[in-house]
């Protein structure tokens, strides 16, 4: 049987685990916005839905299921009506990511910009309410770098409810 490893191949320390509502549409509008292959998909226990599946986004594994309500804590953006988390995704070329992603029907919630800390960025949410930071790292910033980047930044940032 050999070695197992404590970290399945092609796996990382960390890998994300979506509740989502209509997993089998989410999937297929991740094939088309990032380019996501589907390593597997179990079907619920009545054949319905999806109870766990995994796709291989770049070089990291990413984890979704139908939300599952009866089982405390698997809801879905839609039924929070938000989202507590935002999947912070580095690629090759962010710009064309962002297209990509808008395109097959993602949402802009900030624009594509050069950030603050060094990084190209911009943020959309996709139809099953995830927020996804599309990046490329173009320069390496000391920490004094970014601190001034954030002064100026956060000069022309209004934090006033309306």
């Amino acid at each position: 049987m050999g070695d197992v490893k404590p970290i399945p191949e092609g796996y990382h320390s960390l890998n994300p685990h979506l509740a989502v509502r209509d997993c089998a549409a989410a999937i297929e509008f991740y094939k088309k916005a990032f380019g996501a292959e589907e390593v597997c998909r179990m079907p619920g226990p009545d054949g319905h839905g999806v109870m766990h599946a995994e796709l291989k986004i770049g070089n990291s594994m990413l984890m979704m299921c139908d939300e599952a309500p009866q089982m405390e804590g698997w809801v879905s953006p839609a039924k929070l009506n938000g989202t507590t988390v935002a999947l912070a995704f580095y690629c090759e070329d962010c710009d064309a990511m962002f297209e990509r992603a808008t395109s097959a029907g993602a949402t802009v919630v900030m624009p594509m910009m050069d950030a603050f800390w060094g990084d190209r960025y911009g943020k959309v949410s996709d139809p099953f309410g995830h927020h996804w930071e599309i990046m490329t790292h173009k320069k390496d910033l000391t920490p004094e770098e970014i601190g001034k980047g954030a002064e100026e930044f956060f000069k022309n940032f209004s934090c006033e409810a309306h």
